[in-house]
């Protein structure tokens, strides 16, 4: 077709942009509106039978979507036989172009990538579409750098993989991002975009996708036996919960992997990242007494006035509402003939501790080389025990 065409009586077409089996995409300019647009043109003799049902189903699922992160579809029809599509410019690179230009992005940009995406799947999810051919040739970045998921309803009719492999131009791609339950012959679903989409942020990030082989058949084999090695095994850098989550999208299993619009908000947060969930509030703890901290009344030492008597410390329990008890060790030297007596003795009873604090009272004191103990039973404050004297000996 020559260049200056009007189709439609309004988008005039400057320059063919792209050109597959299906037909040509052209950079054209709506007179009506008064902005660039594209226009895809099927070719006028197009031998697949089922083109023309492609080309229509593509523009009745992309028409139904109206997302920043989708390419708008603006207009559609035939003219002289030739069905065409109008649709949003894009005036970028896909990330196709982006790979074969740099080879690897960095995890930044990555994850930005990687919300943006998730984004424009999540909503055409919404409205029951699967676009079932996410690979990089159809995720395009604007001047801005912002994402746009592109060609909706192309691959909608590649239900059967097994019958995708004779497709001449077709197996090798969708081979190396086709998820698992496809490679089965089951029919796709929202999770196979979502682990498609997994398959492109690997490559994004290594430079590769996550299984490679000889054939379209044993790539297949690998989507459905064989883990995807980490990123970090392959020298990228990488935070651990980008890593995980990255993985946890290339589950084999369909109910094992995060929805779209899980993916993206995750990936919108700065998760991604590792970033520290926020600790609980702590409980609060019961006031101190009058004049005192509450270190003071939970470490300070108790001092006994009386001499030889031990001196105690009161310190928390591990246990909340469990009773305090302490144990004091004396030692008293008697008269001339040494004698060591002792005498245990009960003082009071046991008191109640506030909540999520005991007292557990220890008292040590040093004497000479031989000696004897007492124990009390638990009681409410620290106290000494006093010996008392032995009678004298006759």
């Amino acid at each position: 077709m020559k260049e200056q065409v009007l189709i439609a009586g309004r988008y005039r077409l400057n320059i063919a942009i792209g050109r597959g089996a299906m037909g040509e995409v052209w950079r054209a300019y709506d007179e009506m509106a008064g902005r660039p647009v594209a226009v895809k043109l099927l070719h006028a003799q197009n031998s697949e039978p089922t083109a023309a049902a492609r080309f229509r189903l593509e523009a009745q699922t992309a028409g139904r979507l109206s997302h920043p992160h989708v390419v708008g579809v603006v207009d559609f029809g035939e003219q002289e036989g030739r069905l065409f599509l109008v649709m949003e410019l894009v005036e970028g690179d896909s990330l196709a172009a982006v790979l074969t230009r740099a080879g690897t992005l960095p995890a930044e940009q990555v994850a930005r990538i990687a919300a943006e995406s998730a984004a424009g799947l999540a909503a055409a999810h919404q409205q029951g579409i699967v676009h079932r051919d996410i690979k990089p040739g159809n995720l395009l970045l604007d001047a801005n750098g912002s994402l746009k998921i592109g060609d909706f309803g192309i691959a909608q009719f590649m239900n059967d993989p097994g019958g995708a492999l004779t497709a001449t131009g077709q197996i090798v791609g969708t081979s190396l991002y086709i998820a698992p339950e496809r490679a089965l012959g089951q029919p796709a679903g929202p999770p196979s975009d979502v682990y498609s989409l997994g398959c492109v942020l690997y490559q994004l990030l290594t430079g590769q996708p996550p299984f490679r082989a000889s054939s379209p058949i044993a790539v297949l084999h690998h989507h459905l036996d064989t883990p995807p090695v980490p990123p970090r095994e392959l020298g990228v850098t990488l935070p651990p919960a980008f890593e995980n989550y990255l993985l946890g999208l290339l589950a084999k299993r369909p109910e094992d992997r995060p929805t779209a619009r899980q993916a993206a908000e995750w990936f919108a947060s700065g998760s991604w990242r590792g970033r520290p969930e926020p600790l609980p509030a702590a409980a609060p703890h019961p006031a101190p007494g009058p004049g005192a901290t509450a270190w003071d009344e939970v470490v300070k030492p108790k001092a006994n006035a009386s001499p030889g008597s031990a001196t105690t410390y009161a310190f928390p329990s591990a246990v909340a509402g469990t009773t305090a008890s302490h144990r004091t060790r004396r030692r008293q030297r008697t008269g001339a003939r040494g004698a060591v007596v002792h005498r245990s003795r009960t003082v009071g009873t046991v008191a109640a501790v506030v909540v999520f604090l005991a007292a557990l009272l220890v008292g040590l004191a040093w004497f000479s080389p031989d000696h004897s103990s007492a124990d009390t039973p638990p009681t409410d404050t620290p106290r000494s025990t006093n010996p008392t004297p032995a009678p004298a000996q006759p």
